[in-house]
């Protein structure tokens, strides 16, 4: 693995849709991606694709990882002569989806005629009709409309239904220094260091139990970290996320540097053992990284981990992404691959004494 194999799988990653709940393409690839590298791969009731790397025989102990891989969509609510009413999945910005390419998911009758879903665009009434004041407002979802370029009569056999998802499209665009932006870059930037890190262990050895679990519906409640965790019973964990990049307009007290690695999380939500630890070894190998400080709730698959069963030591790295939640998120591919490469050290280093040790963070 090497940062140009990460730009690699990223690019597969983002291509596949999987707004919160339906994440079934996205799972398929993370499984065949995870293949090469793991000895046990499951997908559990809730759609969570757990992965397990074994380490020494016994094991002194077992580390999740958690990366989700659903992404932000919208949802149909009515079909109304041929075109479709929709609701958000997840933090979509009404702001930005005006003008929007969209691939909508048929499961009705005939939906079969189109795996790849059905193209369309959000359009609303031209500015020209609109009042003046309306004209300075942002137009609300439930003005906007999803038009397929079909007539009714497509519709009439109920080929989409009432609650059939709609992906947002963005293409994959390479831009200057190593910066790529296209959509779903929160989480599968984390879901590609996740893999990466996989692949690094390849060539490492380790004596603790990796399990990797790509999680489901992190958008709307962490929902798949809530189980996972409950499933995969770890001894210690760490969730893999994203963060604010820097962006104009934006308070540099709430944004985080880009192309200067992966931010590690500090507060109530992350165990003072592992944060210390992941600073070690970052500083040891020279991988650049960011203090983050999170006062409260990390709003990451962390804050569900970190309290199931009788509670596991958690940890947390994000990477920073500008324009969050849109269709023209922005990473660069370096922090993605520096993510990856500790995440990997990480586990190397983990040892039969490690656990003894961190109760004294406590």
């Amino acid at each position: 693995m090497d940062k140009a194999g990460i730009g690699q799988m990223l690019r597969q990653l983002v291509a596949a849709d999987g707004p919160s709940g339906v994440e079934a393409a996205v799972a398929e690839l993370v499984r065949s991606l995870a293949a090469p590298h793991v000895a046990e791969l499951r997908v559990d009731a809730l759609g969570n694709v757990i992965t397990r790397r074994s380490g020494a025989e016994p094991a002194p102990g077992r580390i999740m990882l958690a990366a989700h891989m659903d992404e932000i969509g919208l949802i149909v609510t009515k079909v109304d002569a041929g075109f479709l009413h929709v609701a958000r999945v997840g933090g979509v910005d009404p702001r930005a989806a005006l003008g929007q390419e969209v691939t909508v998911y048929p499961t009705g009758p005939g939906a079969e005629r189109f795996p790849a879903g059905l193209p369309g665009y959000i359009g609303s009434r031209p500015p020209h009709v609109l009042t003046a004041d309306e004209r300075e407002k942002v137009i609300p979802l439930r003005d906007l409309r999803v038009d397929l370029g079909l007539s009714p009569d497509f519709f009439a056999g109920g080929i989409v239904r009432v609650g059939d998802r709609v992906a947002l499209r963005g293409p994959y665009t390479e831009l200057l220094n190593g910066r790529v932006a296209t959509k779903s870059l929160d989480n599968r930037a984390s879901v590609t260091a996740m893999l990466g890190a996989l692949a690094y262990l390849a060539d490492m050895r380790h004596t603790w139990d990796v399990c990797a679990v790509a999680t489901v519906q992190e958008e709307i409640g962490l929902r798949g970290a809530a189980t996972s965790a409950f499933g995969v019973a770890p001894d210690l964990a760490i969730a893999i996320d994203v963060t604010f990049g820097e962006t104009p307009g934006v308070n540099s007290d709430e944004t985080v540097e880009m192309d200067h690695g992966p931010t590690i999380g500090w507060g109530p939500n992350l165990h003072p053992g592992v944060v210390k630890r992941l600073r070690e070894v970052a500083d040891a190998l020279e991988i650049p990284y960011v203090d983050e400080p999170l006062p409260g709730a990390s709003g990451t698959d962390a804050w569900a981990v970190q309290v199931a069963r009788a509670g596991i030591p958690t940890g947390l790295l994000s990477i920073p992404v500008r324009y969050m939640h849109s269709t023209v998120e922005t990473v660069v591919l370096a922090d993605i691959d520096r993510t990856a490469r500790l995440l990997a050290a990480f586990i190397s280093r983990l040892d039969d004494a490690f656990m003894a040790t961190l109760q004294e963070e406590v």
